[in-house]
């Protein structure tokens, strides 16, 4: 005769005992979509491609430095939607016992790998080309190609920036924020990534017209030199926006203050807290986040009463904040109303 079994024997541990509690109202939780950020990075990469072949022929036909880096441009970004597209794929792997917390930080390692390759790929090109056109001169060809490929890339780009524009303005209504500061807050590197460059892409054709209309102007190669060492800035400017977003992602930035602050008030809601003294929190990746708390739990609590508040303490966060992941909690001593609030990014 077999002995019964302890119910504790049931119990998950390791990684298993890590995953989220499920929520009250959503026990079997349906499969996620898939992530919009996936659309707007093809999207984008297949435009790009697109029209760094036109641009290149445009160039080419015509002798225009502006064009041949509007070219190595496109190009540029075009390889960079490859590296968003496996930062994207690959971030989304499961926890093992190698990786506890997930696969999430290589998305940032890929998009800061992305934005690097901007810089080097794009930037030192156009301002490299653009300043040996400045100094040896060019020959001029004939420019009509030129303008067809500019309002045409000018459409291809267009379509794109709205898609992406469209994402960053529904994300921001959802979290009551302005498209700005949800650019400057956002873990989705992807989307901000395909923003800034796009928004780059249409500024530079604009720069690259000027710098054709001038130089056909005036019969002078060096507009077109100026026009293409202007893109390049421009794409440096957009390079280390975004390296040094993904290098603070990298390091383990905390959420923004007013989800620190909402988080901090959720867990002190709770009966038996007398109060949060510390209050840690990190961006595992795109859509995941950790939170590490000191709860002061009232003296007079067994140990079963805090066990059942911090599975509630779990489940209200993840309730308001599906991106909570791991939440752990370790019992401490604190003073009533000491809590710690202003805490996250605030920028």
């Amino acid at each position: 005769m077999t002995s019964s079994q302890n119910p504790d024997d049931q119990l998950p541990v390791g990684l298993a005992a890590a995953e989220p509690l499920a929520l009250p109202d959503s026990p079997e939780q349906s499969e996620e979509p898939e992530n919009e950020s996936v659309g707007t990075v093809i999207v984008a990469g297949c435009a790009n491609l697109a029209i760094a072949a036109a641009k290149l022929f445009a160039g080419l036909v015509s002798g225009s430095a502006a064009m041949v880096s509007e070219s190595a441009h496109s190009l540029a970004d075009t390889i960079t939607e490859v590296f968003l597209f496996v930062a994207l794929r690959r971030g989304t792997r499961a926890a093992d016992e190698e990786h506890p917390f997930g696969y999430g930080k290589e998305s940032f390692v890929w998009a800061f790998i992305a934005a690097v390759f901007t810089f080097v790929g794009g930037a030192g090109f156009s301002i490299y080309h653009g300043v040996m056109t400045i100094v040896e001169g060019e020959e001029i060809g004939d420019f009509r190609w030129s303008y067809v490929v500019l309002v045409v890339s000018f459409v291809a780009e267009g379509t794109s920036f709205l898609r992406a524009q469209r994402q960053v303005a529904g994300e921001s209504r959802r979290w009551g924020i302005t498209r700005s500061r949800f650019l400057r807050l956002t873990p989705d590197t992807t989307v901000k990534a395909v923003y800034f460059e796009d928004s780059a892409a249409l500024i530079g054709l604009v720069l690259a017209a000027a710098g054709l209309a001038l130089t056909q102007l005036t019969g002078n190669a060096m507009w077109d030199g100026v026009a293409s060492i202007a893109i390049g800035v421009l794409l440096f400017l957009v390079a280390a926006i975004l390296a040094k977003t993904n290098a603070s992602l990298l390091v383990g930035r905390a959420v923004p203050r007013r989800i620190h602050n909402q988080i901090a008030a959720d867990l002190a809601s709770i009966p038996v807290v007398v109060s949060v003294p510390t209050l840690l929190t990190m961006q595992l990746g795109p859509g995941d986040i950790l939170v590490a708390a000191k709860v002061d739990f009232r003296d007079d609590v067994s140990g079963g009463e805090i066990e059942a508040a911090s599975d509630d303490a779990e489940r209200r966060l993840r309730s308001r904040f599906p991106a909570i992941r791991y939440v752990f909690l370790d019992p401490t001593h604190g003073a009533a109303g000491r809590n710690h609030i202003d805490g996250g990014v605030d920028l």
